[in-house]
């Protein structure tokens, strides 16, 4: 066959492998669009579930995914990635420490959430893009160019006025803006997929989390497990922590970190406008200003980053 003849087959070819991707790129946006949606919408769960307290709800939390992400695995992979990651010393020291820092995160994101202080914890998550670039930079030596150093020093500034408009230091967003960095930055180095490493994770914790429930048993009786709207919600923390994380990963193969980028400050702006108009909390002039600081400092960030992408492709 000549090249002329087979000039209209090759684009053929062409037009139906990008209706493929572009199909492709349509399930990641609406997977990583849910994911995102549904982490910005779990106050409204852990609200619900004050009186169980944050200790409680996290041991639940903890167990519930273990759980499902079992079944998950159990009917997908299966359990050889499991095997072979829990007969790696080195790999299950790096997960026993990313397991701590989630479980710390998880503690005082609940804790936030039933002490009314939704709207630090949403500054935290706002900043915890640029405390992982300084992360980076203090321990890999990455270094950043001035207008990305300048972000950094707005999120500073937005810091320190985000403490003056408290009247205390900040501590539950830099808290969870650090543990979830420091997080990240660890379990890169873990070498596992989504669902196996928060499987290994929540393994790993999960003796305190089911001695935590007996202890609560015996202390207080069967309590809040004796309702079974609470018992619902309680076993509904599993799958609001496994679904985002699946729905996440499948979402992040199928599109460029240039979009995931722009959906990850989605979370924190469905916390802050329920922090206001569902939890009533305060925002007075300066916690505004704060907030408006990050937001510029985010938009300097991903901006420059943006065109930074855009000159290495080009």
């Amino acid at each position: 066959m000549t090249l002329p003849e087979q000039a209209p087959e090759l684009a053929a070819e062409s037009v139906t492998q990008r209706r493929a991707d572009a199909a492709e790129t349509r399930k990641g946006v609406v997977a990583a669009l849910s994911a995102y949606l549904l982490w910005g919408f779990l106050p409204i769960l852990f609200h619900l579930l004050d009186q169980a307290g944050s200790v409680l709800i996290v041991a639940e939390r903890t167990l519930w995914s273990l759980v499902l992400l079992a079944a998950f695995i159990a009917f997908t992979a299966g359990f050889s990635e499991i095997r072979s990651v829990l007969a790696d010393f080195r790999r299950m020291r790096v997960i026993a420490v990313s397991a701590v820092l989630l479980l710390c995160n998880w503690l005082l994101y609940v804790w936030a959430v039933e002490t009314e202080q939704v709207l630090e914890a949403s500054f935290g998550y706002f900043i915890n893009p640029l405390v992982s670039v300084a992360i980076g930079m203090v321990f890999l030596g990455e270094r950043q160019n001035r207008v990305q150093t300048f972000a950094i020093a707005i999120a500073i500034v937005a810091i320190l006025i985000q403490a003056a408009g408290i009247g205390r230091v900040p501590l539950i967003a830099l808290g969870l803006a650090f543990s979830f960095g420091f997080y990240g930055f660890i379990r890169k180095t873990a070498q596992t997929g989504p669902a196996t490493g928060l499987f290994a994770e929540t393994l790993v914790v999960a003796p305190l989390a089911m001695g935590y429930v007996i202890f609560d048993i015996v202390r207080n009786g069967v309590g809040v497990h004796a309702d079974p709207t609470l018992m619902l919600l309680l076993i509904a923390t599993g799958p609001a922590t496994a679904v985002p994380l699946l729905l996440f990963a499948f979402g992040v193969r199928r599109l460029r970190l240039t979009t995931i980028g722009m959906f990850q400050y989605l979370a924190p702006s469905i916390q802050f406008l329920l922090a206001i108009l569902m939890f009533g909390e305060e925002l007075n002039s300066l916690r505004l200003l704060s907030f408006a600081l990050i937001w510029v400092s985010l938009i300097v960030f991903s901006w420059d980053s943006y065109s930074q992408r855009r000159r290495m492709v080009a």
